[in-house]
């Protein structure tokens, strides 16, 4: 390594499909830049101490109140494009939850709002969630 090697500092987040069998998934209103008053998957940073899944779990509870084991939790993959949050270097490990049809969602944490979508029909999504929710179902929005 030479003295003029230089890294990039990354930051470590975890993001949640939560699906219902009848074809919604849960989205976030941000209530905070970036991308404020935009719709977005759950998620956030990863802890000290704290695995993705964990965290993808707890990121899940705190703000959409939305509860799953993190063993319930299937890995989509990992979201590493450089510019995908403006931010600063951002990789993501996503995760799908199937979870019952009529799962009550509450808004808690940095979310404005949190509400079902029905697939066909989504809002225009924050960063690159559009890319990681058609990873997770297939979807072309």
């Amino acid at each position: 390594m030479s003295d003029t090697e230089t890294f990039e500092i990354i930051s470590y987040t975890a993001d949640v499909v939560a699906v219902t069998p009848d074809g919604e998934v849960l989205l976030i209103e941000r209530g905070w830049e970036p991308y404020k008053g935009s719709y977005a998957l759950p998620g956030g940073y990863v802890d000290r101490g704290e695995t993705s899944r964990q965290a993808a779990a707890r990121e899940l509870a705190e703000e959409t109140g939305v509860r799953v084991r993190p063993a319930d939790l299937r890995q989509i993959g990992t979201f590493d494009r450089p510019d995908r949050d403006p931010r600063g270097r951002v990789v993501t490990v996503a995760y799908l939850a199937v979870v019952p049809v009529g799962t009550p969602a509450v808004a808690g944490d940095d979310a404005r709002t949190a509400r079902w979508w029905p697939l066909e029909s989504l809002p225009t999504l924050a960063f690159d969630h559009a890319e990681i929710l058609r990873a997770a179902v297939g979807v072309t929005s």
